[in-house]
């Protein structure tokens, strides 16, 4: 983790500041490293505070905590070390510590936990598979023109499955008890900024892209986050507040509203030159927002609760997750800042229907943050933090190597907000990896067909941070693109293990590269068993784009995907409109049987001048499978 100037700290939180809270106190919280933070007080959405106090955030420079793989509060479990032609894999970094002594306390090296050939069992079978949002796409709201990179989300509920790409979205069947059909389209392409009809401002009145769709299967309901990339559009049509005072504004979140459905548009490619965009003019001393709609039950079209909280720094790439005490948010400020914000709302009230506050955090000198994500229904420890992460090294300052996981802990009071409080970094050392492409915004992946190379986006951690209580064991998953040793690129993951005072230790890790081709923009989940399953992009010189993914079952041998490689969708054209490739994709598990994984990525089409969205569905393990006493499945998972 790098540690940046203390002049450079300064002028960014002074710009950030501290928004004061609706009755309440304001409060400052620091961590024990070296990455700086300030506290964004919680503020009630009921209205906007324009007169924000301004505080310097307090930096402790005491060094980075370092968590040993030995450290850890449980015994981990054995395994064979030697894969297929005596190759090596992980076993879990303290193997390899007791192997390679001159490493103790240090990284592994990454080769050591490359995975160079396609795992002996099968490859997933394809359980559903149908087109999505983008070219070719048409619906009850007709059709749409698509900006790239697609920017997918994924969710996946009892009835029906939920897609976002930029600022669409669209709602399909799923086959169950419901419907007799998987992939119907029941809605879209509409604007997401439908699920704000009449809410008033900005989550109204723009169409906003990086919007995501989640569902909280812990309270059967489906949730919306939407940024706004606009400073200063009050919520009411009278003048924004920071130019004549603060106007009254309705109650929020007001009476729970349906998604509106409007009727079919077709709108058409522009063709020749394009004519100039023409810009309003809008207010840049105001803020920005961040929108969520959360509805009353498992249907996705509503009723909706809305809520718009204010942002005071550009709210780009939204992560929403879910928690029992909060849904949290990770958010950037800008691709040419090293600053990071990490927010939660109170999902207690927000559940409701109630007025709701939130509360968060502005960090500098990290990469982009990931919140951990409850995936089934193991719920954490009563009280337990939030878990936070960011992988190392800085693309702005050309450093493209790391050997660490940084961890916080994220404590929130939604009684007394002076005792919310941001712990961390404590580094969890891991296997040296290097950014695929060297970050993001690069033609880094080479396709056939086209010398256009498309971006890796190697620089952060992507989709979720999984976290599965699945009977005594609390793990937590996730994923990366990395460089490989055969030239090409590969899927870099990792399974945590929690253990007291939610301490994380690493359990096992691997890099998915059976070949010297691109393996990248991957999405990680769990299954109720501990099976673990990623989709990604792949490409190569004599591939076009497509989309894969393969997996494992939770007592195979670690550091190893043991599927074959899946194929959802094969490429048929090249990319040539762009080097931006989709920026981040979903992995999510059916709450109907919280086996099957549900995953979304692009390909082309043959003579396709822009993409088309595949979603698809495969299974590690049959639907019922007895169980153990307490923790994982016994014969059905032995190789």
């Amino acid at each position: 983790m790098n540690v940046i100037m203390k002049g450079f700290v300064i002028l960014l939180l002074v710009f950030a500041g501290v928004f004061s809270a609706r009755a309440q106190d304001s409060a400052t919280a620091t961590t024990t490293a070296t990455p700086s933070v300030s506290m964004m007080n919680s503020r009630s959405a009921v209205r906007r505070d324009r007169s924000s106090s301004l505080l310097p955030a307090m930096a402790a420079d005491t060094g980075k905590k370092r968590l040993s793989p030995d450290d850890d509060d449980e015994d981990e479990e054995e395994a064979d070390t030697v894969g297929p032609g005596g190759a090596r894999f992980a076993k879990g970094t303290d193997e390899y510590f007791r192997e390679h002594p001159g490493h103790s306390g240090k990284s592994v090296p990454a080769s050591a936990v490359e995975q160079t050939w396609q795992g002996s069992r099968p490859a997933p079978e394809v359980q559903a598979s149908f087109d999505g949002l983008g070219e070719g796409f048409r619906g009850p709201q007709g059709t749409a023109l698509y900006r790239n990179p697609s920017d997918n989300a994924l969710a996946v509920g009892p009835n029906q499955i939920v897609q976002i790409v930029n600022t669409r979205v669209a709602i399909y069947t799923k086959k169950g008890k419901m419907y007799d059909t998987t992939g119907r389209i029941l809605y879209g392409p509409g604007e997401t900024r439908n699920f704000f009809k009449g809410f008033g401002g900005p989550c109204e009145k723009l169409n906003n892209g990086d919007a995501v769709v989640r569902y909280d299967q812990l309270a059967d309901r489906w949730l919306i986050v939407m940024p706004t990339f606009r400073r200063g559009i009050a919520r009411t049509d009278q003048r924004d507040s920071s130019k004549a005072g603060l106007p009254p504004y309705p109650a929020q979140p007001g009476k729970a509203e349906m998604l509106y459905q409007p009727g079919p548009t077709y709108p058409e490619a522009p063709s020749g030159t394009r004519p100039p965009i023409v810009r309003t003019k809008v207010d840049t001393t105001g803020t920005y927002c961040m929108c969520y709609a959360i509805s009353t039950g498992p249907d996705p079209f509503g009723p909706y609760y809305r809520y718009e909280f204010d942002r005071p720094l550009f709210p780009d790439y939204p992560r929403p997750t879910i928690w029992p005490d909060g849904y949290y948010t990770t958010s950037s400020t800008s691709d040419q800042l090293i600053q990071r914000q990490v927010f939660v709302v109170d999902r207690d009230k927000m559940l409701k229907g109630e007025d709701a506050t939130e509360q968060g955090f502005l960090i500098n000198g990290v990469n982009f943050l990931l919140n951990s994500d409850v995936e089934g229904q193991g719920l954490p420890d009563k009280g337990a933090p939030n878990i936070v992460v960011s992988n190392g090294g800085t693309q702005l300052h050309d450093q493209f190597e790391d050997d660490g996981i940084y961890v916080w802990k994220f404590h929130v009071d939604w009684k007394n907000t002076s005792k919310t409080r941001l712990e961390g970094p404590v580094k969890v050392d891991v296997a040296t990896y290097h950014y695929l492409g060297d970050g993001q915004l690069k033609r880094s992946i080479p396709q056939k067909g086209d010398t256009m190379r498309v971006d890796a986006q190697g620089d952060k951690l992507l989709g979720r941070l999984i976290y599965r209580h699945t009977g005594k064991q609390q793990s937590l998953v996730v994923v990366h693109s990395v460089a490989t040793a055969a030239g090409g690129g590969g899927v870099r993951w990792y399974e945590f293990r929690e253990g007291k005072r939610s301490k994380l230790s690493l359990y096992q890790q691997g890099t998915y590269a059976p070949d010297g081709d691109y393996r990248w923009m991957a999405g990680a989940a769990m299954d109720k068993y501990g099976d673990i399953g990623i989709g990604y992009t792949y490409s190569g010189p004599a591939h076009f784009i497509g989309q894969r993914w393969t997996g494992r079952l939770a007592t195979d041998s670690l550091g190893v995907m043991t599927f074959g490689e899946g194929i959802l969708a094969e490429g048929a054209a090249p990319q040539t409109n762009t080097l931006r490739w989709e920026d981040y994709t979903y992995t999510a598990i059916d709450p109907s049987d919280d086996v099957t994984f549900w995953y979304v990525g692009d390909y082309l089409k043959k003579d396709a001048k822009n993409y088309t969205t595949r979603i698809g569905a495969f299974r590690l393990s049959p639907l019922q499978i007895p169980m153990r006493s307490d923790t994982l499945p016994s014969s059905p998972h032995k190789q």
